[in-house]
């Protein structure tokens, strides 16, 4: 028996993220770490092309899980028992898929986590047929949600389970099965706009975005444990150290700004917002895997060479940058202010040439964090803001 859930106040007062979501985020974050470890791990040995591929198919499924029960949540959490019993077998799905990362890293088997990713969106599709019964208002977009979901699991179901091989024709079925997903949103919101709440959205985003930071932290931690157990100052460990945790604040303060990062709710604008993070989130968790490969290569623990984790870091620093530019700049700021991040994002792409890769990329965060506080002060569209 499907329950019925009752529609949120898209402009409820006050209005935060309960318990239950971020418990959410911390189920999704297990899985996007072990699609980082994996990362880092490929970096360090040297394969490259493959363990890029692996982990953007990884943190793909894993994001859009999340993306959709985030914004689900935002519109149709009711506090119900039947919402908190489907949250947990969403929690479930994601807790397999994080433990068939593994197995799909080494062997490029991706049978459990498409088991666990299907588990995850079944539990969407019984929420939001749920929202069905219980928002006329908003019944045909839930139905559309609920359908096409539903629809797309049997593809991957068979694409997963049935045929999948580790093969470029394969790759490209996934690709098609990815657009699938992404376009689901597109076409339900079509039948209306479901009543999401802005301010939730942009903190449950930014809670987000606060957990995968971390990953970089405690690689950065990582750095100074080896310098620690070796008994000795090893100089370069601790410059590394201090460098990725200025490269992370800087990240945060840059991904904090003062002005709303989602300042409509037009649906061209929402879509761009909320697609543009995925190289947002994408990003800061490869910022830590190439933390984690260059203390590998720093400490003779990695056959690539050290220059692969500069490269590494560097590259995941410049998606991110170029990820908020997209989400953000484009539309809170004006003139050559928009594109202050896409500078640095060049810039950043320059250091693995300099004598200091690491200490130049934390400077150059720096400077892009400084140079973008003092422009959007003065900036009439920044001043749009919530706060």
């Amino acid at each position: 028996m499907i329950a019925r859930l009752m529609e949120r106040d898209p402009d409820e007062h006050h209005r935060v993220a309960t318990p239950l979501e971020l418990f959410v985020d911390l189920a999704s974050v297990i899985a996007i770490a072990s699609a980082a470890a994996g990362l880092h791990h490929a970096i360090a040995e040297g394969h490259y092309a493959e363990g890029l591929l692996v982990f953007l198919i990884t943190f793909f499924a894993i994001w859009l899980a999340w993306l959709n029960y985030t914004w689900f949540a935002s519109a149709f959490d009711d506090g119900s028992l039947s919402f908190k019993l489907a949250t947990f077998v969403f929690l479930s799905g994601s807790l397999v898929m994080a433990a068939g990362v593994t197995e799909f890293t080494h062997i490029h088997l991706i049978r459990v986590m498409v088991i666990g990713y299907v588990i995850m969106r079944l539990a969407m599709v019984y929420l939001w047929f749920a929202a069905a019964r219980g928002s006329e208002r908003y019944r045909k977009t839930c139905l559309r949600y609920g359908g096409s979901i539903l629809a797309v699991q049997v593809y991957w179901v068979i694409l997963g389970l049935v045929l999948w091989q580790w093969t470029v024709p394969m790759l490209g079925l996934f690709a098609i099965g990815a657009i699938l997903e992404l376009i689901i949103p597109f076409w339900s919101e079509r039948a209306g706009m479901t009543p999401w709440h802005r301010h939730h959205i942009m903190e449950r985003y930014g809670l987000l975005t606060i957990i995968v930071l971390g990953e970089t932290l405690l690689s950065t931690s990582f750095a100074l444990r080896e310098t620690f157990d070796a008994g000795e100052v090893d100089l370069a460990l601790i410059l590394l150290a201090i460098s990725a945790a200025i490269i992370t604040f800087a990240m945060w303060w840059l991904y904090f700004t003062r002005d709303d990062s989602l300042q409509g709710r037009e649906v061209w604008r929402v879509f761009t917002w909320g697609y543009g993070h995925i190289p947002v989130f994408g990003g800061a968790a490869a910022v830590g895997a190439g933390v984690a490969a260059t203390i590998d290569m720093q400490t003779h623990h990695a056959h690539a060479p050290i220059a692969a984790g500069y490269w590494a870091m560097a590259i995941a620093v410049a998606v991110y940058l170029a990820g908020l530019t997209v989400a953000r700049e484009i539309f809170n700021l004006t003139g050559m202010n928009r594109f202050i991040l896409l500078a640095a994002a060049l810039l950043a792409l320059c250091t693995p040439l300099t004598p200091w890769p690491v200490e130049s990329l934390a400077l150059v965060l720096v400077a892009a964090a400084a140079l973008r506080t003092v422009c959007a002060s003065a900036d009439p569209k920044a001043l749009v803001s919530g706060h």
